[in-house]
């Protein structure tokens, strides 16, 4: 049987999951199981690494690290690393490619075929997007599989009472909301709604403002195109947003986060209340509650049928979201299972089901969008030559395929330009264009000849459009541009022999980054003192009189003392590396010594 695993793969953080002794299981390794999306470029070696230790450097190298990748998936965007430039797919491959490696390390057996999951609001475009990362990455994508509905399976699994569910879904970059129905096995998505650009990215984003406006305010810095200071305030937003899931108050401390006019170090204190954050985000909640006003509407269903409200992705854990939808259902949402792996949970669920596992479940999907085209018509009465023209319409169950009838305009009609459209409203303009084809007509046909216009949409989501000529029975071969269609096999294999020219393979992703999750709280220090070190040894290629391994040895040593220190010597060590970073830049070998000596006397009391 040949395995195939479930991956979540999802704008913070990733997963990957297998059926183990009948059982969904995450894969772990000296970890929770969860891999930040994040790739960027080792200081040392200058390969590509995934993960927490990509993640700790963020804030050391936001120019040579990239966050966030899901919220570019279909569309035309480049990301430069290392001096190489990668596509929105081949980024995600790479994360893709840790996460497939890893199930192999911890199963023993080579991989090649997986689920993955996305969000349900995710356009045609996003998913042809996706299956491709998962080619780069060397994974035969057999399924892609909605978000929330992957939850519902994950809470299906083992339940035989019917229900009626709201899956509320907030991530790092995505919001999805579905109802789903559970009844005798059957898992059945009745409606589903969301936003693509919504998330705890964003609510982080809204602290960084805080934080870069109390700066502007209290010491007169203005930090926009400081990009280490910036990256520096992201990662301690993120911090403090975790903090106030569990706290009312927190206080946000970077250290030597920049300097004035002056020359004099700035440094950032700032007591956060958890009041403050959810005014700050309350635009964006609101918006998600929308979403579930409109999915219940799609349903037409009241609030009170519902049985269960299950919370989806690590942003749920915000108390405001908790409270709004208990005061809106009159029930206690469930975290039964972690909303960080229950996704990568379901998908390993259907996963098995592709490796023919047998399971008494049905899974009935729909689309959350409106497939259509423009042709001539009327809006209000009004005549338009952009009129849109349902052909697939939201909610349809998966697979659909509808067909409509067109009519030429003229005899001995060359060619039909078909637009695909994606979108609900009237005027084919205001929807989102995924597609264009030309339809070479035959010679001689007459003005108001029948051409059918095919949709096939499967379960994952994909379009297929073929069109025919009703009066002759032939096909019509369509011309995709810019369009939906699976990029080339030869695109795929540069791409491929890309990602594994730059992979890092002696780095094991997440293997040796358990210090970076067990001591979290003190992960902002280490983390600038490690770009202190690195970048001074890279600047202006100077001269010193000490190696560099020594350096990083005293450095390494003190990032690990500073976890424990009182904070007076915490301050002294913080300074001391800085004296460190002045020497080295200006090659100043007598200074460089002082700092490291007395930084050597304090590691000699502390350890």
């Amino acid at each position: 049987m040949e395995p195939v695993i479930g991956i979540d793969l999802g704008t913070t953080n990733s997963e990957v999951a297998f059926i183990m002794d009948g059982k969904s299981r995450i894969i772990k390794e000296n970890d929770n199981g969860i891999v930040p999306s994040c790739v960027s470029v080792d200081g040392n070696s200058k390969r590509i690494i995934v993960g927490m230790k990509a993640k700790n450097q963020a804030v050391l190298y936001p120019n040579d690290t990239v966050l966030s990748v899901k919220r570019s998936m279909g569309i035309d965007k480049r990301y430069e690393l290392n001096g190489t430039s990668y596509s929105p797919q081949e980024i995600s491959a790479f994360i893709l490619k840790e996460l497939k490696e890893r199930a192999e390390r911890v199963t023993g057996m080579e991989i090649s075929r997986a689920v993955i999951t996305t969000p349900a609001y995710f356009t045609d475009a996003q998913r042809q997007a996706t299956r491709e990362a998962g080619e780069i990455a060397g994974l035969n994508v057999v399924r892609i599989l909605n978000e929330p509905t992957a939850a519902a399976l994950a809470y299906e699994s083992g339940e035989t009472k019917s229900r009626r569910i709201l899956v509320y879904d907030l991530g790092g970059g995505t919001f999805d909301v579905s109802i789903v129905r559970l009844e005798d096995g059957v898992v059945e998505v009745l409606a589903s709604t969301g936003d693509n650009h919504l998330g705890g990215d964003d609510f982080d984003h809204e602290i960084e403002i805080m934080l870069m406006n109390h700066l502007n305010s209290e010491s007169g810095v203005n930090i926009t195109d400081n990009s280490v200071a910036r990256a520096r305030l992201r990662h301690a937003a993120e911090q403090a947003k975790i903090e106030l899931s569990s706290a009312p108050f927190t206080t946000i401390q970077e250290d030597f986060l920049t300097k004035n006019a002056t020359g004099e170090d700035v440094h950032l204190s700032y007591e956060l209340s958890r009041v403050e954050f959810e005014n700050a985000i309350s635009e964006y909640l609101q918006k998600t509650m929308d979403s579930v006003n409109k999915a219940l509407k799609d349903a037409s269903m009241l609030p009170s049928a519902l049985d269960q409200i299950i919370l989806v992705g690590g942003s749920t854990r915000i108390p405001m979201i908790s409270a709004m939808l208990e005061e809106k259902f009159k029930q206690i949402p469930h975290q039964a299972i972690d909303p960080d792996l229950c996704v990568a949970m379901g998908a390993a669920i259907q996963a098995g089901r592709e490796m023919g596992i047998e399971s008494s479940t049905l899974l009935l999907d729909i689309t959350p969008y409106t497939f259509g085209t423009s042709a001539l018509g009327e809006i209000d009465g009004m005549p338009c030559k952009t009129t849109f023209v349902p052909i697939i319409k939201r909610n349809s169950k998966l697979p659909a395929v509808k067909s409509e009838a067109f009519a030429t305009l003229c005899e001995n009609q060359k060619l039909v330009e078909i637009l695909v459209y994606q979108g609900e409203k009237p005027n084919a303009l205001d929807n989102v264009k995924i597609g264009r084809f030309e339809f070479k007509l035959s010679p001689n046909l007459p003005a108001h000849s029948i051409i059918i216009l095919k949709y096939e949409l499967d379960i994952n989501g994909i379009l297929k459009v073929r069109g025919i000529e009703k009066e002759s029975g032939r096909e019509i071969n369509g011309v995709i541009e810019n369009a939906f269609s699976q990029i080339s096999e030869d695109k795929i294999s540069a791409s491929k022999s890309k990602i594994d020219d730059a992979w890092d393979t002696s780095f094991s992703n997440d293997t040796s980054s358990s210090d970076a999750i067990d001591h979290a709280d003190g992960a902002s220090i280490i983390d600038i003192n490690e770009h202190t070190s690195k970048k001074a040894f890279a600047a202006n290629n100077k001269e010193i009189s000490k190696e560099t391994s020594e350096i990083d040895i005293l450095i390494n040593r003190a990032r690990d003392a500073m976890k424990s220190a009182p904070d007076e010597d915490k301050n002294d060590i913080i300074n001391l590396i800085e004296d460190m970073t002045d020497a080295i830049e200006s090659g100043d070998d007598d200074a460089l010594n002082e700092a490291s000596q007395e930084l050597e006397d304090i590691l000699f009391y502390l350890e």
